[in-house]
């Protein structure tokens, strides 16, 4: 058995794999004790695990010391790269790019070997463009939609106010209103800006993943949900290793 994780900023996806057919996928709150409730039993089982993460050294070193006690199998942890299997990232130095990106990018590109924007809309919300020929052209790094909301509610204290799931764009007349909305507005401007990217670089195909993905394309992103792309992308990685 193979399992896939991959440790974002607030919680931990799954993925468990057995000759190359997933059993089972989740995910936990990655500070918790149990973050594999559910599968514990198959654990013994797993021979081999590959990991994404982009969480602090010491979170790192936890997450290891848990596997190596649970799990029979090697534990190997993949970064960036420069490139593979025809993508080519854009960094000068490809480790500072979070390792959730360059998977995801990896996802959409062996999903779809063309011009792509890819978006996770996560914690931070990254978007990245790789062109038709491989290409990473760049991408950026905004707040993401809780990030926004815990900014507000910890720095300026006099806004009070209780988070909504609507997105509706039209000006508020309560204080929710307009934090629920105005968030909406930013992410309806952040959208159009995306489409236009598109269509100037000539893109064929926008791929959308992360905890507010749903929320993304309730607000109009027009793209292909693909939930689990990090994992994907680290898995076709991982098998590429083993191939050698």
């Amino acid at each position: 058995m193979r399992l896939l994780l991959d440790a974002g900023n607030t919680r931990m996806k799954w993925r468990l794999e057995r000759e190359g057919l997933i059993i089972h996928e989740g995910w936990s709150a990655l500070d918790t004790d149990a973050p594999f409730a559910g599968i514990e039993g198959y654990l013994g089982s797993v021979s081999r695990v590959g990991v994404s993460t982009v969480v602090q050294e010491d979170m790192r070193l936890r997450l290891l010391s848990y596997l190596d006690g649970n799990v029979a199998g090697p534990v190997h942890f993949y970064w960036a790269e420069d490139r593979r299997s025809g993508l080519q990232n854009s960094y000068m130095n490809v480790r500072t790019m979070g390792a959730d990106r360059w998977h995801g990018m990896y996802g959409a590109w062996k999903h779809y070997k063309c011009g792509c924007a890819v978006i996770d809309a996560g914690s931070a919300i990254t978007v990245d463009y790789v062109d038709h020929t491989g290409q990473h052209v760049g991408g950026y790094i905004l707040p993401g939609l809780k990030m926004m909301l815990k900014s507000l509610k910890n720095d300026a204290a006099r806004i009070a106010f209780e988070a909504g799931e609507g997105s509706g764009t039209e000006p508020g007349i309560s204080t929710a209103e307009c934090v629920n909305q105005g968030l909406s507005w930013l992410s309806r401007a952040m959208i159009e800006r995306v489409r236009k990217d598109v269509l100037e670089l000539n893109l064929s195909q926008t791929v959308l993943t992360g905890g507010d993905a749903e929320r993304l394309l309730a607000l109009g992103m027009a793209a292909a949900h693909h939930p689990a792309l990090v994992l994907d992308g680290l898995g076709y990685i991982d098998d590429e290793v083993c191939k050698g």
